[in-house]
């Protein structure tokens, strides 16, 4: 609406006002009030004032050019937009009743701040938007609906307690997942990885070693033991500069004490951790392994069995296409270790299943060939030998008498990968398991290995520039339990419905803008939103949402569905 002047003749003299017009809600149109009465045209004459319409003209202007500027709305300091996407993540942490716990470490430690607050809410900022802890605290934490109440010191106060008692802490999720989740601990699998941080001087903590990454910094390792159903149940950290080849036993049987594990644990791993004292030790432990063998690392006698057509049977899909052939065998197999100072050979009953996959092998076969044409390539330019890369396999670089190297083609390396590609063969000491099991549950590794992938991508743990060795730890472990809640959301509630590239998909997207009152959801319609909305009865795919509607959200019970 806007401001005008108004000329009004009365006794022969002409009045002027400063009129107003608004929206009338009871005639449902536009109405006129006095703004301003200016008196009459002729008195403002009379006192010198020679053209008074064009002078309360420009007061008129003005006033529309002021309420039109106060009329736009500005920004402020903190912005409208929210983040609601964590509501499952805050609907499991509460059925878990962790603060309940967090205040007894409240009562016994002088906190001014509320450390279930820190821990829930950085849980909840990490799953939305990952990133730098100040970054987090201020930019991502503001558009929780979950307030903070602690300052930045205090919450890196709290992240140093937090990794101070990690083990701890761990351990009250897992007993308390247990409770009113459930756990499956009849096997549980193990994996290790490490994580780089981008400083150049090594401390107690972080030691340098290469990372899965093969990089040169400063690293740590961690070990985490999942449940039969992938569920996280155990997480243990150690120094970068430690082998995880002889680590992994130690930490697995102190994870299995800690947790009380009692079941027998698959170590189910690639073949870098599967040394031959490994395997000793997993057994002596009543453990057992499975793992994944080179066909070209083979004795001879072996690879010949390999090779051999008989007893191949083949799995096919609906279609009627093959997948992959296999066979397998039970036998004794040698490993050499070293007992007091010297190397003794043991042998080992073990089932041991090949595998051929056609699609592999023309992916493989691609592969080699490419790198036979860049290796053939290379040589006519008498590249130097450090510059061929993995292609350098399959060139012979021969001394010749002080002159240069010669360098030819090795068909005999490449023969020898032709002829192994498309071929797997896994190994484990479980002799009683059915080759499809074998090969399901070694083909699960991306699962376990997926909990870390989720930790390093999707939470974007690495790299981390945090300095003391106990908010280091506390960085983790906020990783760790929001991947715990991942996996209970994923399998125990959702029954692996969805993905967890779809669940975090999810988490990011739903966020809304305050206007007027109501939230607009921003988000677009996802398979997944579009099935919480219906399962649980949720407003989450709303364009408009009330603020009670949000909250309500927050207060879903999300009851698991039914196998």
């Amino acid at each position: 609406m806007a401001y005008f002047l108004k000329q009004t003749k009365l006794k022969n003299r002409t009045y002027l006002a400063i009129y107003e017009s608004f929206y009338n809600h009871d005639r449902k149109g536009t109405a006129h009030r006095c703004y301003k009465s200016l008196g009459s045209i002729e008195t403002h004459k009379a006192n010198g004032l020679e053209d008074p319409v064009s002078f309360f003209q420009q007061e008129v202007d003005e006033l529309n050019s002021r309420r039109a500027e106060t009329s736009v709305p500005k920004i402020s300091d903190r912005s409208p937009m929210v983040h609601f996407g964590y509501f499952p993540f805050q609907c499991i942490m509460e059925r878990l009743q962790i603060s309940r716990f967090l205040n007894v470490f409240q009562l016994t430690n002088d906190f001014r701040f509320d450390l279930s607050e820190v821990l829930s809410t950085l849980v909840y900022a990490r799953a939305v938007n990952p990133c730098s802890k100040r970054r987090t605290y201020n930019e991502v934490m503001p558009n929780l609906l979950s307030l903070k109440n602690y300052s930045y010191d205090q919450m890196l106060d709290g992240l140093s307690f937090l990794g101070l008692n990690y083990e701890k802490m761990v351990e009250l999720f897992t007993q308390q997942t247990k409770l009113f989740y459930g756990l499956d601990t009849t096997r549980t699998y193990f994996d290790c990885t490490n994580f780089y941080f981008e400083i150049d001087r090594e401390d107690d903590f972080r030691r340098k070693d290469p990372s899965k990454e093969n990089r040169k910094d400063p690293i740590v390792g961690m070990g985490l033991l999942l449940d039969r159903n992938l569920i996280p149940v155990g997480m243990s950290m150690f120094p970068g500069n430690q082998s995880e080849k002889p680590v992994l036993p130690q930490v697995v049987s102190a994870l299995k004490r800690r947790h009380d594990v009692t079941g027998r644990t698959i170590h189910v791993a690639d073949k870098g951790l599967n040394c031959a004292e490994n395997i000793v030790k997993t057994l002596g432990n009543k453990d057992g392994y499975l793992f994944s063998k080179s066909v070209k690392g083979l004795p001879e006698k072996e690879r010949l069995w390999v090779f051999m057509e008989d007893g191949f049977e083949d799995v096919k899909d609906k279609d009627g296409t093959v997948l992959y052939t296999h066979k397998s065998c039970i036998d004794e197999f040698p490993y050499t270790v070293e007992s007091e100072g010297k190397k003794v050979t043991v042998n080992l009953k073990e089932k041991r299943l090949v595998t051929y996959n056609p699609k592999l092998a023309r992916k493989q076969r691609a592969e080699i060939g490419r790198m036979v044409e860049k290796a053939i390539s290379m040589s006519s330019y008498e590249t130097k030998r450090s510059e061929y890369g993995e292609s350098a396999k399959y060139m012979s670089f021969v001394d010749t008498d002080g002159r240069k190297a010669e360098v030819k083609l090795n068909q005999a390396a490449i023969d020898k990968d032709m002829r192994c590609a498309g071929y797997n063969m896994l190994v484990t000491s479980e002799i009683s398991t059915s080759d499809k099991d074998m090969y399901e549950t070694y083909h699960n590794l991306w699962r376990i290995e997926e909990s870390f992938r989720i930790m390093k991508s999707d939470l974007d743990a690495r790299p981390v520039f945090l300095q003391t060795e106990e908010t280091i730890k506390g960085h983790f472990l906020i990783c760790y339990i929001t991947v715990l809640l991942e996996r209970i959301l994923q399998f125990h509630i959702l029954r692996e419905r969805f993905s967890t590239s779809q669940i975090f998909e999810m988490v990011r997207k739903l966020k809304a803008v305050k206007v007027d009152g109501r939230y607009i959801n921003t988000a677009s319609d996802s398979e997944i939103i579009r099935f919480m909305a219906e399962t649980y009865n949720i407003p989450v795919n709303h364009l408009s949402l009330s603020e009670t509607q949000l909250k309500g959200i927050f207060n879903t019970e999300l009851k698991p569905l039914k196998p």
